[in-house]
């Protein structure tokens, strides 16, 4: 009667010893994918010989904060992070509570050219804002021909001669700005789903009693909403904590993350990479756990669901003008990086310099970037390692979700939080803990496995190691999706097949699969999209170039004199496409719970 695994030799598992097995398997690879090396980089922290992999000192933290360059650069990435992060919010909730509450003109369109910034990494839209706002840059050269820079010379606030060097005396803005325009949709699909499940009831009794709209937000909707504005603000505050693509873009290289980076050539001799990474690690998941206790909470709780959708208010004239206004001056900004990118994608050589459009276009920067031997190397790269390590995330997010949403194990909340913790947990530290490892035993020096996994040495092989960080760092979309789907489908379809003798792998390929292939579908292309343009790992984890992904291959090319810069750009142009795609995909299917995906 029960529905187990059973051999081919008919032994058969007792139903509920299945659930457990199965909890125990993940939770070993969990353990051995994420947690072990988080804890390789923490002990390589207070190693006294690194190379020897001996004795036990504090003093490799001390030197850290005693070294006024590395203390500059924690505090650079704090302001960096926490810059970004205010940002990104007062630009994200004005625009959710509008597209939420009231209908404007051309509203549909805004809805969807609103999240146009999540096609494009960050790193990547830092080359079209120096093409635009470098100091020979479009905006530069437009000013001039106004007669705005000839002015400001002349009040004594310019040089003669001298241009507005915003990306030379203002990298530090220049970051936060393209970090922010590149991360507030995460922040407004968190609110616009939070401002989705409140009850409009509480606001139109407020607004009975005679509460402005102003005082309704502050004291009935923000706290509501807060929980929601926490996971958002969480994951934009430890993206751009450790954001590494943008500072190199931008050569502001005293950050935190850069330092790490640049430090990677001495991971075999110095402990100082090791506790540089370990100190943002405490720092960023303190930031979280601190920000959870005072923020995070369910400070106001709802006595259920909303039992009806709140009534939309329609602005027309000034009102609607001025809400589309809003909508388009942010769509706009936020659509200049990839119009550089796609305009020094299309530029030839050299023709884009002084003026505010290129003076000569080409098509062959796209060619090229399909067919130049490192680019095409690194899209097939990026093919196989996204593909493979989606494949891990779909096979390991359905054991999950099926554990947590369809059994009451013990345990199941503690795989649920460790399928979640690369949200919370930095890119950068798990690419450093995965160089770790490649370093450790049974892959280190003198081993008979040397060289079967390895990042760094004369002949490195950090595929294994790609693979697994891909699929890691891109687990809970596959996980949130999954759970999502089959919260919304009965558990008593495959009750039934059990107690009429099919297995618990039976079960779930033919009828738990099936009613959740559009949930799966759209975790996977969210997964593999970024799994593409995923750049930590990629930075850091592939050090050779035969086996550059993407998106080294772009920072390789950006760095590169002549055609190199175009190169870049027309390889981040297609990826600007594959994510389009993706992105759209994975919302027809999600609808408007896609801003679920997002949430730690």
């Amino acid at each position: 009667m029960a529905g187990p695994f059973s051999s081919p030799s008919g032994f058969r598992l007792p139903r509920n010893a299945v659930p457990y097995a199965l909890l125990l398997v993940l939770l070993a690879f969990l353990g051995a994918a994420l947690i072990y090396p988080i804890l390789l980089t923490l002990r390589g922290a207070f190693y006294d010989d690194v190379a020897a992999r001996s004795g036990f000192t504090l003093n490799n933290l001390a030197m850290v904060f005693q070294d006024p360059v590395l203390r500059e650069g924690l505090l650079n990435s704090f302001k960096v992070a926490t810059g970004t992060t205010l940002l990104a919010m007062l630009i994200g909730v004005p625009l959710a509570v509008l597209a939420t509450r009231c209908n404007f003109p051309g509203k549909p369109v805004f809805n969807a050219l609103i999240l146009v910034p999540l096609i494009l990494p960050p790193f990547v839209g830092a080359i079209g804002f120096k093409m635009i706002l470098g100091r020979e840059g479009a905006m530069n050269t437009l000013l001039e021909q106004v007669g705005v820079l000839p002015a400001l010379r002349g009040i004594g606030l310019l040089a003669e001669g001298q241009p507005i060097d915003i990306l030379g005396d203002a990298r530090f803005w220049g970051v936060i700005v393209v970090q922010a325009l590149s991360l507030y949709p995460i922040i407004f699909l968190n609110t616009t789903a939070a401002l989705a499940n409140l009850d409009p009831a509480l606001d139109e009794a407020a607004e009975n009693l005679g509460a402005g709209f102003a005082k309704r937000l502050v004291r009935i909707t923000l706290p509501l909403i807060r929980p929601g504005l926490f996971a958002g603000g969480t994951i934009v505050f430890i993206w751009s904590f450790t954001e590494l693509g943008t500072p190199l873009v931008f050569d502001f290289n005293r950050v935190t993350p850069v330092q790490i980076f640049l430090g990677l050539k001495e991971v075999e001799s110095s402990s100082q990479p090791y506790a540089l990474t370990l100190i943002m690690l405490v720092l960023a998941v303190g930031l979280y756990v601190a920000g959870k206790t005072l923020f995070g909470g369910r400070a106001y709780a709802m006595y259920a669901k909303a039992s009806r959708a709140s009534q939309e208010e329609r602005l027309t004239g000034i009102k609607g003008l001025a809400a589309a206004g809003a909508f388009g001056l942010v769509c706009g900004l936020a659509l200049l990086p990839h119009l550089g990118v796609i305009l020094t994608a299309l530029a030839e050589p050299g023709s884009w310099y002084r003026s505010v459009l290129p003076t000569a276009f080409t098509g062959a920067h796209f060619h090229e970037a399909l067919t130049h031997p490192d680019a095409y190397g690194a899209i097939r790269n990026s093919l196989i390692l996204a593909s493979c390590a989606v494949l891990l995330d779909v096979v390991i997010g359905i054991l999950v979700g099926y554990l947590i949403v369809r059994t009451h194990i013990k345990g199941r909340g503690l795989l649920d939080a460790l399928c979640m913790l690369p949200l919370a947990v930095p890119g950068l530290v798990m690419a450093f803990g995965y160089v770790a490892v490649s370093l450790q035993w049974p892959f280190g020096k003198g081993d008979p496995l040397e060289g079967l996994v390895s990042v760094v040495g004369a002949e490195p092989n950090p595929i294994p190691l790609l693979i697994i960080a891909y699929a890691v760092r891109r687990l809970p979309y596959i996980v949130r999706a999954t759970v999502a789907g089959l919260e919304q489908t009965s558990g008593q379809m495959e009750e039934a097949a059990l107690n009429l003798g099919a297995s618990t792998f039976t079960a779930v390929r033919r009828i738990i699969v099936p009613l959740i292939a559009a949930n799966l579908i759209a975790g996977a292309l969210l997964a593999f999209s970024f799994a593409m343009l995923e750049v930590s790992d990629s930075l850091i984890l592939a050090q050779q170039q035969q086996h550059y992904p993407i998106t080294k291959a772009i920072y390789t090319f950006t760095g590169r004199l002549a055609d190199g810069p175009s190169i870049a750009s027309a390889m981040g142009v297609w990826g600007m496409a594959l994510l389009t795609i993706t992105l759209v995909g994975a919302s027809v299917l999600l609808g408007k719970k896609l801003g679920a995906i997002f949430r730690v």
